[in-house]
């Protein structure tokens, strides 16, 4: 259990803003800054300073803000060393197998191609919490957008790598949607069938379907489930390469 404090909250259409703070040091960190006075007013609404941002790739509405909470706060900007040429006001560039300290917190940074070809996420290890952004959804996985799937299942690999009870953090509620079409594709996966009706629930009443865990993931997101007989029979492609599966179910999300 984790003694640190997170506040989530909504940014610009569906992204997640999200805040950790640590109340023994008074330190606050943003993961992402997808707008500068939605992220300013959730800190002062909870009279939090924020004195970090880990930045996780380079797309605009994960950046927008960082100039913003720079000028308000002075803040230390942390974002992926492969694009650090893109992102405002950085601070320190960091990749793969670096380690980060938040208030005494140790954070991994983890290098997941795929989305973006820099993208990174920071898992708090002794906390059990990662911040993965756009590269891990619930129930999904970002768009390729940068690199291909041969480059992203590694990323995706590293993070089924942690463990089960991890709690995950992604970067915008998409789950009622990934949700319906998890089970376009895995449509005899009973635990996926109530989680989607859990999730219906959940967005019926407006309420967030954030975070997930490591363990949930795997047994209900397709993009994990690359191995499973029953969705590479579904997709018709019992012998073909783990990155194969996922090109085709993110080709299949992409137009569903």
């Amino acid at each position: 259990m984790t003694s640190l404090q997170i506040a989530v909250f909504m940014c610009r259409s569906d992204n997640y803003g999200v805040l950790v703070h640590d109340p023994e040091t008074k330190k606050t960190l943003s993961i992402d800054a997808p707008d500068g006075e939605a992220v300013i007013a959730e800190a002062e609404k909870r009279g939090w300073v924020i004195t970090d941002v880990f930045a996780t790739h380079h797309h605009k509405d994960h950046v927008e803000g960082n100039l913003p909470l720079k000028e308000r706060y002075d803040c230390r900007i942390v974002g992926p060393v492969e694009e650090a040429v893109v992102i405002p006001g950085l601070d320190l560039a960091v990749g793969e197998g670096d380690e980060l300290d938040f208030a005494g917190h140790k954070v991994d940074v983890i290098e997941t191609p795929g989305h973006t070809a820099g993208h990174v996420c920071y898992h708090f290890v002794d906390d059990g919490l990662l911040f993965a952004a756009d590269t891990l959804f619930a129930m999904g996985c970002g768009r390729l957008f940068e690199r291909p799937a041969s480059d992203m299942w590694p990323s995706l690999k590293k993070l089924l790598a942690l463990p089960d009870e991890t709690e995950v953090y992604f970067g915008h509620e998409y789950t009622l949607a990934n949700a319906k079409f998890a089970l376009s594709v895995d449509p005899d996966n009973q635990v996926l069938k109530e989680r989607a009706e859990a999730v219906a629930a959940l967005r019926d009443a407006g309420d967030f379907t954030i975070p997930t865990t490591i363990g949930l993931e795997k047994k209900t997101n397709p993009f994990l489930r690359v191995t499973d007989p029953a969705i590479r029979a579904k997709l018709g492609m019992a012998e073909a390469r783990d990155d194969e599966v996922l090109g085709e179910i993110r080709r299949l999300k992409d137009n569903f």
